[in-house]
């Protein structure tokens, strides 16, 4: 089964964290969402997506071209997992919002989603990306707390089933 990492990265960040991703999934390709072809997208059964979250809760802008691409594709039986970046401080009333929009056009469709996490060690308000007390996916605040980055990987990755 193949698996890729695609993301979407304005400043870096996002980039960033789907290279350390990366690292802990080397079997994975890792490409950008502005880069895709349709026949690209289709070759992966899982495919985790990585996001920003812009001003009051945007998706990152080159998520807004892909997503209705990869919505006009049949990934029925495909297992997608997410990671969002955010700024619990700044933002904390949208924080990984770009996720939970993510989230919610993939459930829309029916798609597997896998990889939720828990809120523990959260500081924010509100966010579209929580169901349940769980992130949809998961959430990471490269501007407040990069320190936690790597052991938020580490665990996630273990818990995927891909």
């Amino acid at each position: 089964m193949k698996t890729a990492i695609f993301y979407g990265s304005s400043l870096g960040n996002t980039q960033f964290v789907a290279e350390k991703l990366h690292q802990r999934l080397p079997h994975a390709d890792c490409l950008q969402v502005n880069e895709l072809m349709p026949s690209q997208i289709e070759q992966y059964d899982n495919i985790i997506l990585g996001t920003s979250t812009w001003g009051v809760g945007n998706l990152q802008d080159d998520f807004e071209l892909f997503v209705d691409l990869l919505l006009s594709l049949d990934m029925s039986g495909k297992n997608f997992a997410l990671f969002g970046l955010g700024d619990q401080h700044t933002y904390p009333d949208t924080f990984c919002n770009g996720m939970g929009k993510l989230y919610y056009l993939l459930n829309d469709k029916g798609w597997h989603v896998t990889g939720f996490t828990s809120i523990d060690g959260y500081d924010f308000s509100e966010s579209e990306a929580v169901i349940d007390d769980q992130f949809v996916g998961l959430a990471l605040d490269e501007d407040n707390e990069p320190d936690l980055t790597d052991s938020r990987l580490d665990g996630w990755t273990a818990s995927l089933n891909f």
